[in-house]
């Protein structure tokens, strides 16, 4: 069967960038190394770690997110002055949330789940109410706009609708750290603050969860369960899904059994549902209390079955890939050119 060609809003065909993700792309680029320089010289701490280390994580993430939607958005699509305009609200969402979270470290204080009663906390903490489920919706409709139509490749269209479903639901995830109780600790002054919730579960519910010991860089907890896990995980598999469609694309002159766009399609697809599992996996872990660092016998047993489940899909492609008439080793450039399998963005 012929593969279907990518769908574009009738004569439309040029590559249009969308600025202002680019903008913000930029903006957390800068946002970042600006970070880095804060830690090497400014010595508070929160929950004993650097006052900057959650801006610099989130400058990370947000380049990381709003630079790959300014790449997925500049493709030929129908309902593209919808996705600009979502795109454009996710941009200046971003910033504006994220800048929030700069103003907070500069302040010595906490920007998430933060119930002081001074102003700027208050209206910072309306800002969150409003900010956060406006990335979700604007994320959740590009999602969905781009849910039904393919617009490049077959193996990246997939990965990009995956990845955008996962991250849909890794954005979600975040809200279960509303659910996770109150904690009271103090600022980087040393004065007391209640926080309304947290991201780690521990069992007992101790006063103060969160920043206790955990994993170099990312300070992930390795005593609770921490639900920045998962939604790490979840918010960037589109960039992994992706990264894997441009590897295969990569790999297909050379391995004969990947040079068909269907074969690596259904490759995309396998990993899709392993990631998502994945996520699953994570979360479950989360809620139950347990580290990462730690994974109990039930946990262990699912990533298993998990990851039997995924090499069991790699190999019903593989068999439908070599079963093909049209698969032959010796003369397979013949059937699909090498130059026929690139990356899109390398054209």
């Amino acid at each position: 069967m012929t593969p279907r060609a990518p769908l574009a809003p009738g004569p439309l065909t040029a590559r249009r960038p969308h600025r202002p993700l680019l903008v913000a792309t930029a903006a957390m680029t800068a946002l970042a190394v600006f970070c880095l320089c804060a830690m090497a010289f400014d010595g508070r701490i929160l929950l004993h770690e650097s006052v900057w280390l959650k801006p610099l994580k989130f400058a990370f993430a947000f380049t990381l997110y709003t630079g790959t939607l300014a790449w997925l958005l500049s493709f030929p699509h129908r309902g593209q002055r919808l996705t600009w305009w979502m795109g454009t609200m996710f941009a200046a969402t971003a910033v504006l949330d994220v800048g929030f979270i700069v103003l907070q470290a500069a302040r010595g204080t906490f920007s998430h789940f933060n119930d002081q009663t001074d102003s700027v906390n208050h209206i910072g903490q309306l800002v969150f109410m409003t900010g956060v489920p406006g990335l979700f919706l604007a994320n959740l409709v590009i999602a969905v706009t781009l849910s039904w139509q393919r617009v490049t490749d077959a193996p990246t269209s997939r990965a990009i609708r995956a990845g955008l479903g996962i991250a849909v639901v890794g954005m979600g995830l975040g809200y279960l750290m509303g659910f996770t109780g109150k904690q009271q600790t103090t600022d980087a002054y040393g004065h007391p603050v209640d926080l309304a919730a947290g991201h780690t579960v521990i069992h007992g519910q101790p006063l103060v969860r969160d920043g206790g010991p955990g994993l170099p860089v990312t300070h992930w907890s390795t005593v609770g369960g921490d639900l920045r896990i998962p939604h790490f995980v979840g918010l960037h598999g589109i960039q992994a899904l992706i990264v894997a469609a441009f590897v295969l694309g990569w790999l297909a002159p050379r391995v004969p059994w990947l040079r068909t766009e269907r074969t690596r399609a259904r490759l995309i697809g396998v990993l899709a549902l392993a990631y998502a599992g994945l996520v699953g996996v994570l979360a479950w872990q989360a809620l139950r209390g347990q580290p990462v660092t730690a994974p109990d016998a039930a946990t262990l047993t699912a990533l298993g079955i998990l990851l039997a489940v995924t090499a069991a899909g790699v190999a019903l492609v593989y068999r439908f890939a070599t079963a093909t008439p049209a698969f032959a080793p010796t003369a397979v450039s013949a059937v699909v050119p090498p130059h026929a399998s690139v990356p899109p963005m390398s054209r």
